[in-house]
Parts: structure tokens; C-alpha cells; sequence
């Protein structure tokens, strides 16, 4: 059975909605912390002294997240693992003989998935003081704005403050940068990293598993949703370890003895990974190569309608779906909150539209609604 990261989506779902469900808290707990008497002429007064208070309801949602999310990623990164050991497992039963029939057996992984396991904690765990900072600087922004913005005879205090909310709840809690560069808000940082290590360990099962049997070859596959860095590798036989650079190796043929056969070979595995192959959101998969038996993928159009970029729309509706979250929950009012739960609706319903057009595989828990903590 073929490995992909896509494998471990689904686990790594259920890490990131605890990220989804602390977000929502927070949002929700600034909001009705501030809008609690906010007619009354004494509210700035109020809000400052109760600074104490909300600094000690954020700490207490990032201490259940602590203790949710530790539990939560060691045991996604062990069903990862799992998944790829049993990947290779299967494979090898399939077309293996001798020592490395043999070596198609589960290995202890407690060692590996406990190093996982931790990078990843850490990771992650790296958030959390961000989640309280960017709780008490927003409380701070809006009294301020509520504050000043009647003076000036533009609007009135409520409604700076919805102002200022609504710009947080729809950015969330940011100031998140990975290693390209690029940034994310709390959810979609959590989610990234947590896709991209358990991706990392269905990859690393399959592989050590390969490596015990004495497999020194694997085939990428062609994925219909290929993107500029994989796009290179798709169809392409692969050293499972060692140089990098193409080349041509001699095999022997996969079940004729004393019969060599000539292998194009595009790089390592590890070469390939490096420039992007297998990155989180990668649909491509690697199985076992055999000299002189496996042959290259066939044509794309006969697997699929779906194309990249309609798998890049997908993502952006349910961003958006997450976005109109983040809104219902920093709501002031019912008919606000009513509002951002339409929008909800409306991009799920796009996103039907779309699935149901290209062949899309639909991801649920992408789209659901998380009740905040």
C-alpha cells in the first residue's frame, strides 16, 4: 500500500480543532467581556479593573488546550506511524520473499513516535503565550478605541467597539510565520504543523520499514491535483535513501534471477521531499519500485476531472467557513451573529457545489462549526 501524507489527514484534524475551539474561546471571551455594560458612563472604569479577571479566564483556556493538545498530538503521531508501518507492511507481504518477507513485520516504535511526538508539542506549545498577549492587547485596542472615536463625533462607542472586534475575530489570533516565510493565524499555523509532522511520520514508517526489508527503490505517484514543486517528481523512480542527482543504476530484475535491468532514477527520496514533494497538503504517494515488473502511472485524465487549482478554491472556501466562525463568535448582537452564521452557510453550500462538480474529495471536518470551549 502506497504512503501518503495525505494518510494522516483526518488525525490531524482532530488536533487542529482544539486550536479551532481555544481561538473561538478567546474571541468569544473578549467579546462578551467587553460588551457587558457598555451604556454605562462608568464602562472604561469597569473594563480596566476587570483586566485581572479576563488575564485569568485566557490562562485557564490555554492550560485545557496544554493539556488537551499534548494528549491528543501523542497519540495522532502513533496512529501516523502505525498507518505508514502498515503501509510498507502490506506492501512487502504483496512482494516480498526471504529475509525481507521476513522484515514485513511491525517494529517497536515507541523511541520514534515519542521523538515526534515531542518536536511537535514543542512546536505547537510555542503559540500558547501568544494566545494570552493577543487577548489582553485587544482588550487594551478597544477600550482605547471605544473611548476615543465618540470624541472625535464619528461614531459612537459601541459601535468602535464592534468595529475594533470585528477586524479581530476576522483575523484571529496572528503573528505566526513558518519557516517560508509566509503567515498564519493560530488555527491554520496549528493545522499546518501538525498535518506536515504526521505526514512526516507515516513517511519515515513506510520508509524505515523499506529500509529493514532491503527495498532501495520507490515510485512516485502522478496525483491529478499535482502542484509547480511536485509536479517534477510525479511518475519519477526514486532511491529511498542515499546520493542525490539523477542517474542510472543497475538492478536485478524483481523476479527473474541473475537478470539486471537499467533504472532511470530522478534523485533520493530525501532530495525530493526537500524541494517540496510530500509537503502537507500533497496528494502524491510513494510505493514500493520492483525492477523490470513496475511500470509508470498512466494518463491523468483517466483517474480524475480535478485539477490543482480547483483543489486551491476548495481550501479557500473553507477558509472562508472559518473565517465566518471567527466572526459569529466576536458578535455583539444576535442579528450580527445571525449574519456571520448565513455566511457559514452559504460558503458550505459553495463548497458542495464544488465537490460535487470536480469529484473533490469533500473534508468535513474542515467545514465544521467548533463550540468554543
Amino acid at each position: 500500500m502506497p504512503v501518503s501524507p495525505d494518510m494522516a489527514e483526518d488525525l490531524a484534524a482532530a488536533v487542529s480543532k482544539l486550536y479551532e475551539q481555544a481561538e473561538l474561546a478567546l474571541i468569544e471571551k473578549v467579546t462578551r467581556a467587553l460588551a457587558e455594560g457598555i451604556d454605562s458612563p462608568m464602562w472604561v472604569q469597569l473594563k480596566l479593573a476587570a483586566l485581572g479577571n479576563l488575564q485569568t479566564a485566557i490562562v485557564e483556556i490555554i492550560a485545557a488546550l496544554q493539556a488537551d493538545t499534548t494528549g491528543a498530538i501523542q497519540q495522532a503521531v502513533a496512529k501516523a506511524y502505525d498507518r505508514g508501518q502498515q503501509a510498507a507492511i502490506l506492501e512487502l507481504g504483496a512482494v516480498a520473499t526471504g529475509p525481507a518477507l521476513v522484515a514485513a513485520q511491525a517494529l517497536p516504535s515507541a523511541a520514534a513516535v515519542d521523538r515526534l511526538a515531542a518536536a511537535l508539542i514543542q512546536e505547537t506549545g510555542a503559540t500558547h503565550s501568544r494566545i494570552l498577549r493577543t487577548g489582553l492587547d485587544v482588550y487594551r485596542q478597544v477600550i482605547a478605541e471605544a473611548t476615543s472615536a465618540p470624541l472625535l463625533g464619528a461614531i459612537t462607542r459601541r459601535q468602535a467597539a464592534e468595529r475594533a472586534l470585528q477586524a479581530f475575530s476576522r483575523r484571529g489570533v496572528t503573528g505566526f510565520v513558518d519557516r517560508s516565510g509566509r503567515s498564519w493565524n493560530l488555527t491554520s499555523y496549528a493545522e499546518m504543523a501538525t498535518r506536515s509532522a504526521l505526514g512526516r511520520a507515516a513517511v519515515e514508517a513506510h520508509t524505515d520499514r523499506l529500509a529493514a526489508a532491503g527495498i532501495e527503490l520507490v515510485i512516485v505517484s502522478d496525483s491529478p491535483e499535482e502542484c509547480e514543486r511536485c509536479r517534477p517528481w510525479e511518475g519519477k523512480v526514486l532511491r529511498r535513501d542515499g546520493p542525490s542527482g539523477k542517474g542510472t543504476v543497475e538492478m536485478e530484475h524483481a523476479t527473474e534471477d541473475d537478470r539486471m535491468v537499467s533504472v532511470s532514477v530522478a534523485g533520493s527520496l530525501p532530495e525530493a521531499r526537500a524541494a517540496g514533494l510530500l509537503h502537507p497538503n500533497c496528494r502524491h504517494s510513494v510505493s514500493i519500485y520492483l525492477p523490470g515488473l513496475t511500470r509508470p502511472p498512466g494518463p491523468k485524465a483517466d483517474r480524475t476531472r480535478a485539477t490543482y487549482e480547483q483543489s486551491q478554491k476548495q481550501r479557500y472556501l473553507e477558509r472562508q467557513v472559518r473565517r465566518w466562525k471567527r466572526e459569529a463568535a466576536g458578535a455583539m448582537d444576535d442579528t450580527k451573529k445571525a449574519r456571520a452564521n448565513a455566511k457559514i452557510r452559504e460558503y458550505q453550500g459553495r463548497i458542495r457545489e464544488l465537490v460535487a462538480e470536480t469529484g473533490l474529495p469533500r473534508k468535513r471536518h474542515r467545514e465544521q462549526v467548533a463550540s468554543a470551549r
